[in-house]
């Protein structure tokens, strides 16, 4: 019965072939946007939840509430302390990943980015895969070292590499294990894994680390089964107000569940790869929608030729099928085209995958092979089909003719009225979509073309090398960045350099312990932190309120200070600013100077307090404008004095509007795929457009040869057939331009500075939708209006 069920529905297909195609094009496109989609979903609600025991590992955030303050991670001695103190505590491990080690490869230095240093327990706390080695081995002493198989390609080539020695910095390290690849839902994207024990060999490091007020350390903690994590987030805060001394009582360390790091976007100081849980829920709706846009035409379709399938059905129900036979049948017709569909989807998929992976950023290529995969696929394929089936199989099985030439359907009501419904649908959703994609593009425009209040254009950064090898000193790099400097300003090709203590595109170091004439002591305020030297202003082009920056080489300008104008007025500086008493980091000056303020930050964020200090020992990056016209001979240029000044040491650099441009990376991978999906709505919607207009004008070919006879021209005839399909376009743009407006307005609240919506924005779609609903419709009519009329009134 089965095996007849599908054989029929074949014949059935094989008939009407022209239908066949366009249900099947449409439902492969929508089905392949909605993979992507939910493929790119799933992966964000997933993150780090493959662990064993995922529900009950935690991290450590340590907070001064007080203060508004926190950081992810916990002093260095607090994973100790809780071992041996909070007994609901069954594991502890440390992560620490900004040390940047450089390693030496094939005799050429390199630094190792994704380079992570971790207590030896890490391999058997969280899930990785051994393909070499074990993790017992790497706890045999500090210098073991742990690398993923493609970090092992990337170092050792062909080669074996278990058991071979690599030189990082100065010392020599064996890998004792070779690891899986991170797989793309984890928040530990690291190559390289190396012992906290051999980090703490550095009397340095170890000093720093030993502080209680260094919360540089991501711990993280397995509960107990059965435990609550405020509870023991209570009694791991008395641990470390024991041993930090903290008598007040002013830090408190609160556990975060490690699947809710992802979406956990409150920390400026992470390392971890975040998410928006609000755009993952968008585009998961949106991936419904447009695979419910797909299935519409089928919908549309087949109901709209059920007329034609009245002898089918009635022979059928003389004969003795049963209604349950005919919708069995129906279904099989909808499941046939839905495995087409499928097999089609596939390829698509496969072909689609390494452009998508490189579009998110997430390593999708190998997932056809993953279980999380066909999951989407099958939830994919059933939602089409149970959207594809249910109604038009009802429809057809219930088959009465009187109530087909009345045009009422199961549903009692009209068929007509529900493809119209449908077919407006269709179409505002592709509007939404339009709209969404010109207001995310005008709002990036508008973050890229901004004056951001300082020249990001011809700057290179420049890292300075930290390194862990116990002999190296402060005071070494210290030396080594003013000989660098130096020598760079003695090239033509070079305008200006400065040093500072992090990307001006993104400040993430803030204080909240400085102190000013007329401080109000029961607020705590939290300011934006910077150090600079004399030179900054100038190699970036900041404009001065008030005052004067820091002059170069002057050893009194170490004990002052420079605001922002948001700084003075939100802070109440009194005045006059100039000559203000200012306090910081046990350091006692005036201020000297107010900068116009400039974005430190991305535009989601409104420009806040900023102090800028003058400490040699902070400075960390190398800030170097390149003269005009002279970007490549700037970077040569930083090139050889790099190697000549500091031999064996690698460079890293990149360009301060790449970085700027990283700042919007998410919002871009948004608008870029929001621009994808509304062009496959729009192609979707098309092809049920044109199917309906096709058949539409099939039906009307007798009316069309007598009006021709009669003296209708072909435009009479044209505009008589897209009538009524522009009249539903037209209908859709008045419902979905109002959503659109407030869909659109709530997405731009998450800049602090953004664009004004314009009434263009919203008749470009509008036009759009419009046009090319009239050139589908018109199309057809004018085709059917070329036909001789005499053989048109010949048909039956």
């Amino acid at each position: 019965m089965i095996k007849n069920y599908f054989k029929t529905a074949w014949r059935s297909l094989l008939h009407n072939k022209g239908m066949a195609v366009l249900n099947i094009a449409g439902l492969t496109v929508g089905m392949t946007a909605a993979v992507l989609i939910f493929l790119w979903v799933a992966n964000e609600r997933s993150f780090d939840g493959y662990h064993p025991g995922a529900d009950r590992i935690y991290s450590m955030n340590t907070t001064l509430p007080g203060k508004n303050w926190a950081w992810e991670g916990a002093a260095m001695g607090l994973a100790d302390g809780v071992k041996k103190e909070v007994p609901d505590v069954k594991a502890v491990t440390r992560l620490l990943a900004d040390a940047r080690p450089v390693f030496i490869v094939r005799g050429e230095p390199q630094v190792e980015q994704k380079c992570a240093f971790v207590d030896v327990n890490w391999f058997r706390f969280f899930s990785y895969s051994f393909i070499e080695g074990n993790a017992a081995a790497f706890g045999q002493d500090p210098y073991s070292l742990v690398l993923t198989v493609s970090a092992a390609k990337q170092y050792f080539g062909g080669r074996d590499a278990l058991g071979q020695t690599m030189r990082i910095d100065s010392l020599n390290y064996t890998v004792r294990g070779i690891v899986a690849d991170a797989p793309a839902n984890s928040s530990f994207q690291y190559h390289a894994f190396i012992p906290i024990a051999a980090l703490v060999q550095n009397p340095q490091w170890r000093a720093n680390g030993e502080n209680w007020g260094n919360g540089d350390y991501r711990t993280f903690v397995q509960l107990s089964p059965g435990s609550r994590a405020d509870a023991v987030a209570a009694k791991v805060s008395a641990v470390y107000q024991r041993y930090a001394h903290d008598d007040d009582h002013s830090t408190v360390i609160e556990l975060e569940a490690l699947t809710g790091i992802h979406f956990d976007n409150s920390h400026s100081d992470s390392i971890f790869e975040h998410g928006n849980r609000e755009i993952t829920t968008i585009f998961g709706l949106l991936g419904l929608v447009i695979l419910l846009v797909a299935c519409i035409n089928y919908v549309n379709l087949t109901t709209a030729k059920a007329s034609l399938r009245g002898k089918e059905v009635s022979i059928r129900k003389i004969v003795g099928a049963q209604r349950r036979q005919l919708f069995l049948q129906f279904v099989a017709e909808s499941l046939l085209v839905s495995l087409f569909s499928l097999a089609a989807t596939l390829l698509l998929v496969r072909l689609c995958l390494p452009a998508f992976s490189r579009l998110t950023g997430k390593d999708f290529t190998g997932a056809l092979g993953l279980p999380a995969m066909w999951m989407v696929l099958g939830v994919t394929l059933a939602a089409a089909f149970v959207l594809n089936s249910i109604y038009p199989a009802l429809l057809l099985s219930s088959f009465k003719p009187l109530n087909i030439f009345r045009g009422i359907t199961v549903l009692r009501v009209r068929d007509g009225v529900l493809r119209k419904g449908l077919v407006v649908l269709q179409f505002c959703v592709s509007i939404l979509l339009m709209t969404g994609a010109v207001v995310i593009y005008r709002q990036l425009r508008f973050v890229q073309k901004t004056n951001p209040g300082y020249d990001r254009e011809q700057v290179l950064l420049v890292q300075l090398p930290i390194q862990v090898d116990p002999m190296t000193q402060a005071s070494d790099v210290l030396h080594a960045t003013q000989a660098l400097k130096q020598e760079l300003l003695g090239h033509s090709g070079i305008e200006n350099v400065s040093v500072v203590s992090q990307p001006i595109v993104q400040i993430g170091s803030s204080t909240s312990g400085a102190d000013w004439e007329g401080k109000d002591t029961s607020v705590n305020t939290k300011v934006a932190q910077l150090s600079a030297d004399g030179d900054l202003q100038k190699t970036l082009h900041l404009g001065m309120a008030a005052g004067r920056w820091f002059l170069s080489g002057d050893k009194a300008d170490e004990s002052n200070f420079i605001l922002n104008e948001t700084a003075v007025r939100e802070l109440h500086i009194r005045q006059p600013v100039i000559g203000a008493r200012f306090r910081m980091h046990g350091v006692a000056g005036k201020v000297i100077g107010v900068v116009k303020d400039f974005h430190y930050k991305s535009m989601h964020e409104k420009t806040g307090p900023l102090v800028v200090f003058n400490n040699p020992g902070w400075g960390h990056l190398l800030l170097v404008r390149a003269a005009p016209q002279s970007a490549a001979a700037a970077v040569d240029v930083v090139q050889r004095v790099w190697k000549g000044q500091l031999p064996g040491v690698p460079l890293e650099y990149s360009f301060m509007d790449e970085q700027f441009d990283n700042l919007y990376r998410q919002d871009a991978i948004a608008s870029t795929l929001v621009f994808v999906f509304a062009l496959l709505a729009v192609f979707v919607s098309s092809l049920g457009l044109f199917g309906l207009a096709a058949f539409a004008a099939e039906q009307r070919t007798k009316e069309i040869g007598i009006r021709k006879i009669l003296g209708a021209t072909t435009a009479s005839i044209g505009a008589l057939l897209s009538r009524d399909f522009v009249r539903l376009v037209g209908i859709a743009v008045v419902v979905a331009l109002p959503l659109a407006w407030w869909l659109m307005s709530g997405w731009l609240q998450n800049f602090a500075y953004r664009i004004g919506l314009s009434w263009w924005m919203f008749a470009l779609p509008a036009v759009l939708a419009l046009g090319m609903s009239l050139a589908i419709t018109g199309g057809q009519a004018v085709r059917s209006a070329w036909k001789n009329p005499v053989r048109a009134l010949r048909r039956e």
